[in-house]
């Protein structure tokens, strides 16, 4: 591995290895996984990364990382490697989750934003024949917070404006591909508790 020799005098190949591991692991939307991992620093050094330096780096990771000084630590977890905060500041962390919780969707905006994500691309009248009101607020609350996006003009009569989730909407959901949204058969009765008091239009 002759290209790791490029590392800042004061790093050995290992430690500079290793930082590079840690700044994947940090980006990375979803667990990182070795393989992934690997490929990526192999076309980075255009060289083969052994498995095993690999594995042996994410073990320092997680050995430096249980120090109490860090917040943080390294999980295994979905078949990778994440950086979470440990159990002992989830206190602190579950007041900043209901703080954002205020600000969710409201059931009128999130019954719109399913119909669009499941019927896409979609008309707004269309989307008030299913829901049987008015959803120009909802529309243009959806808009404003940039999870849907217009994406054309049916060839209809009156040409009306198409409307489908955007890439925002993946990621404020957590998921990569409009696939990945649950179907009918997923729900149950006990599903439904976003918003818990409606909002008038």
């Amino acid at each position: 591995m002759g290209c790791l020799k490029r590392q800042p005098p004061h790093l050995t190949t290992m430690d500079f290895l290793q930082n590079h591991i840690e700044a994947l692991i940090f980006c990375s939307p979803t667990p990182a996984k070795v393989t992934d991992i690997k490929a990526c620093l192999s076309e980075m050094f255009n060289a083969d990364v052994p498995e095993e330096d690999i594995t042996g780096a994410l073990s320092r990771i997680e050995e430096k990382f249980q120090g109490e000084e860090y917040s943080f630590q390294l999980y295994k977890t979905g078949g990778g490697y994440q950086f979470l905060t440990k159990p002992a500041y989830q206190s602190s962390i579950g007041i900043m989750l209901k703080q954002q919780s205020k600000k969710r969707l409201s059931t009128s905006a999130m019954e719109t934003l399913s119909i669009i994500a499941y019927k896409q691309p979609i008309s707004k009248t269309d989307v008030e024949n299913i829901r049987g009101v008015n959803c120009d607020y909802a529309v243009q609350k959806l808009l404003d917070k940039g999870l849907i996006e217009i994406l054309g003009k049916a060839e209809t009569i009156g040409r009306p404006i198409l409307y489908g989730t955007s890439p925002k909407f993946m990621e404020y959901f957590g998921i990569n591909d409009i696939n990945e949204l649950p179907t009918p058969k997923d729900f149950t009765s006990e599903v439904n508790t976003i918003g818990e008091t409606p909002e008038n239009q």
